[in-house]
């Protein structure tokens, strides 16, 4: 409604596919050595294992939940719904660290109906490359209630991916208007932390004040955004008549490449159409989001939230955004 396709305000499944069962993930895992090694292969996604976090989703909108929006700035980057073949190993060299690599194929069109309309198309046929992540944690829990988690990793990826700003000549593609370059490999990082810093309850019902961040690097050559930096707190329990109530606060900025900032530039300069649904050249985005999670009896939250946008899509020309709204959450089980 306010221009904004980079970070939406919240995300839904169900806008393609229309079908009455979607396959998610078909794999299966063994645990070895008293689970300290697990390996998994089978009809997976990549962003289920890394880049992931259950706290992200205590936020609605996309630049967080359900993980930074940069860790999926690729077309070949798999997240639910959409799982492909791959293989992941994790071992834990102490209780406290681990380490985990990955393969995952990347396929053509795995948001698209036309491959993955109801998640059962299993042939090969449209892989043109692999994704290869590696990550390393630490999950310290200092006092014996205070439980943390710092992740460090990077992928590697031979898929094809065309170039923001050059074609096949090496010259601007908004000058020249040829094809633009094509990269057979291209790169990203991330940092990610989290931390209880109060414990209430001694730690019963996970309540408490816990704050997050972090920071994630995308190839700037192939790859809308260049950075993500975000920041959150999350507080539970605040209200000790009231255990299960969560007050959350979080902060993403996002750089838009300067690659595409040039191209932009130049497209906009001789009249031509944008990029990325663009009206305006795409710099900075950032997003805030205030909720309220309020636990109504057991199973049910019901949590209204308040998020502003700061250059809506990255553009300067768009109006700061306000929003309010809600989710809720049944279990049923």
């Amino acid at each position: 409604m306010f221009g904004d396709w980079l970070d939406h305000a919240s995300e839904d499944y169900g806008g393609g596919g229309n079908v009455v069962v979607h396959l998610v993930m078909a794999c299966g895992e063994e645990t070895l050595l008293g689970g300290r090694i697990s390996l998994a292969a089978g009809r997976m996604s990549e962003m289920s294992d890394f880049v992931s976090s259950p706290l992200y989703c205590n936020f609605q909108n996309g630049s967080l939940c359900g993980r930074p929006k940069n860790a999926t700035d690729s077309a070949f980057t798999s997240g639910y719904p959409a799982a492909l073949w791959a293989a992941r190993a994790r071992g834990r060299p102490s209780r406290y660290t681990y380490v985990q690599l990955g393969v995952y194929m990347a396929e053509n069109g795995i948001y698209q109906n036309i491959q993955h309309r109801t998640g059962f198309k299993f042939n090969g046929a449209n892989i043109v490359g692999e994704r290869v992540p590696v990550e390393l944690g630490w999950e310290p829990v200092f006092h014996t209630t205070l439980p943390g988690h710092y992740k460090i990793g990077g992928v590697l990826m031979t898929a094809p991916g065309p170039d923001m700003y050059e074609d096949i000549n090496g010259e601007p593609y908004a000058l020249t208007g040829r094809t633009q370059r094509i990269h057979r490999t291209s790169y990203g990082t991330w940092v990610l932390m989290d931390q209880r810093i109060i414990t209430r309850d001694g730690g019963r019902n996970e309540s408490g004040v816990t704050a997050l961040w972090g920071f994630l690097y995308n190839d700037p050559r192939t790859s809308l955004r260049e950075w993500q930096a975000s920041a959150g707190v999350l507080d539970r329990g605040f209200w000790h008549s009231r255990p299960y109530d969560t007050i959350g606060v979080g902060f993403s900025d996002e750089k838009i490449s300067p690659f595409v900032q040039r191209a932009e530039e130049q497209l906009r300069a001789r009249g031509g159409s944008l990029p990325n649904h663009a009206t305006g050249i795409q710099r900075h985005a950032a997003v805030l989001e205030v909720n309220y999670a309020l636990h109504v009896i057991r199973g049910v939250i019901v949590q209204p939230l308040f998020e502003y946008y700061l250059r809506p899509n990255g553009q300067g020309n768009l109006r700061d955004a306000a929003l309010l709204g809600f989710k809720s959450h049944v279990e049923f089980l």
